[in-house]
């Protein structure tokens, strides 16, 4: 009888052995990248005046964003593609002797001008520095179309997911048979952005040195998978 049993007992364990390796599973995540060249910009752009008398402060800058409006339209720039981004005035205050006083209002207006033609954008900063503006904060670039870069970036995701699976599953002495389970993380696009400057001899100096070059990003568009691989 206890042999019978110790039999049976080793009958399970092998069952039991045999079904844990049958349902071993991977678990992995991968990521696809594909680069696409950007084919708009937005330049935000304006003007910062300070003055003593809060309306003179603001006054100063309608003026400006104003020729500066003038002159993009005068540049064949889209009444559509200009639009009001940012305004602020603010106080300033000097403190002494414990008193607060306000000695100056600064004011400040931005414009986002929205760029498809690309070897333009350089220009466009030009026109507005010669009209005015006096601060670049900064210049966004898209893609109006990553439909097929976004299908690409999943492909190659899945392909890296199924690399690294493959490779463990090697490394544990198993074979990768089918998927279990295959999750989608997302796609999305880095906006590249090039770095802000204020600076209110910018546009002196871009006279000085000729126009201003700006060479249109390459954006990446990434997507990530989660896959559950069966393995035996």
């Amino acid at each position: 009888m206890k042999k019978m049993i110790v039999v049976f007992l080793s009958l399970v364990l092998v069952l039991f052995s045999a079904s844990s390796f049958a349902d071993s599973r991977i678990t992995v995540n991968g990521t696809g990248e594909v680069r696409v060249s950007a084919d708009t910009a937005v330049i935000s752009l304006g003007v910062n005046a300070r003055d003593k008398d809060v309306l003179k402060a603001q006054q100063k800058v309608n003026e400006a964003i104003a020729a500066i409006r003038a002159a993009l339209l005068a540049a064949g720039v889209a009444e559509e593609n200009i639009s009001t981004d940012f305004i602020n005035i603010y106080a300033i205050y000097d403190y002494r002797e414990d008193q607060e006083q306000i000695v100056a209002y600064n004011a400040n207006s931005t414009l986002a001008i929205r760029v498809t033609e690309m070897d333009r954008v350089g220009s466009m900063i030009d026109i507005c520095f010669a009209a005015g503006a006096n601060t670049l904060n900064g210049i966004d670039f898209s893609a109006s179309d990553t439909a097929a870069a976004e299908t690409e970036a999943m492909k190659k995701a899945v392909a890296a997911a199924k690399a690294k699976a493959e490779a463990l599953a090697e490394a544990a002495g198993l074979k990768i048979k089918g998927i279990e389970l295959l999750s989608e993380g997302g796609t999305y696009s880095y906006s590249n952005t090039v770095s802000s400057l204020q600076d209110r001899g910018f546009a002196e100096e871009a006279k000085a040195a000729g126009e201003t070059v700006v060479q249109s990003a390459k954006l990446i568009v990434s997507a990530s998978v989660s896959i559950t691989f069966e393995a035996e």
